[in-house]
């Protein structure tokens, strides 16, 4: 065995899919990804943000970034997508399940769509994936070199948000459930399943409240600030890396501290 830092880290020749990757979180992981040797396909409902984010990420190597646009909200949408990537690769080394949707409104005129909504791309879809990939998955996995399903939930799915986003924080806390049931069934196969749960990052789904509330937030939080880019890129290279490989059920908060409160002097 070594502990050499190379062996414990390398992810270099590794191939990824990671879901909503255009952009924010997601496109924060595909780029430690490609910047590290991973062939990373990504995709995005619309496509021209997913190739122009693909081309970005391809000319900054060494790794490959391919656009495959999908909407994962969509039984259909999933099924296209799942028989693309079958087309293309005979195994799968990392899945990040990133793809997200949030809804805000008043508890008294929340609407059933949007809970709807919410829970079928934040949570269905999660399970559907992992289940429609794991062929490939299991095809990529060693006696020794799990293949990896690393999922976004959220701090709001550990504790509860001020923010009206009723059908957000009860489908994050379900991800972070169904990471630890997908985990015990799906180790013997070879697969780890772990979760990601950050707190504020610089996304278009957090850009409003950014916009309106960044004092307060960084305030808040006991590191004083929100996340980096590469705070989030470091995390889910580690989930994908040799160092992880025993690692799995478990769900990993990013939020410099956030969700356990702030200590007062």
């Amino acid at each position: 065995m070594s502990f050499k830092i190379n062996d414990l880290f390398s992810v270099a020749g590794k191939v990824a899919i990671v879901t909503g990757g255009s952009r924010g979180i997601g496109k924060m992981i595909a780029t430690g990804y490609v910047l590290n040797g991973v062939k990373t396909y990504i995709t995005a409902r619309k496509a021209e943000a997913c190739e122009a984010t693909a081309k970005e990420l391809s000319a900054q190597g060494p790794g490959e970034c391919i656009a495959l646009p999908a909407d994962l909200s969509t039984r259909a949408g999933r099924e296209a997508f799942v028989s693309e990537i079958k087309q293309r690769e005979q195994a799968i080394d990392i899945l990040v399940n990133n793809a997200g949707a949030a809804w805000g409104a008043p508890f008294e005129e929340y609407p059933d769509e949007g809970y709807d909504k919410v829970m079928n791309i934040n949570v269905k879809a999660i399970f559907t994936l992992t289940r429609d990939l794991m062929p490939l998955l299991r095809a990529a996995a060693g006696p020794d070199a799990p293949s990896r399903v690393i999922n976004i939930g959220s701090i709001d799915g550990l504790r509860v948000s001020t923010m009206d986003n009723f059908a957000y924080g009860a489908s994050k806390a379900a991800v972070h459930f169904l990471t630890k049931n997908l985990a015990v069934r799906l180790a013997p196969k070879g697969v780890t399943v772990n979760a990601i749960a950050p707190g504020a990052f610089e996304s278009q789904m957090m850009d409003w409240t950014l916009s309106q509330h960044r004092a307060q937030i960084e305030q808040e939080n006991p590191l004083g600030r929100i996340g980096h880019p590469t705070d989030m890129a470091g995390l889910a290279l580690y989930l994908a890396a040799p160092a992880s490989r025993y690692l799995t059920g478990q769900i990993i908060a990013i939020d410099g501290g956030r969700h356990l409160g702030k200590y007062q002097d």
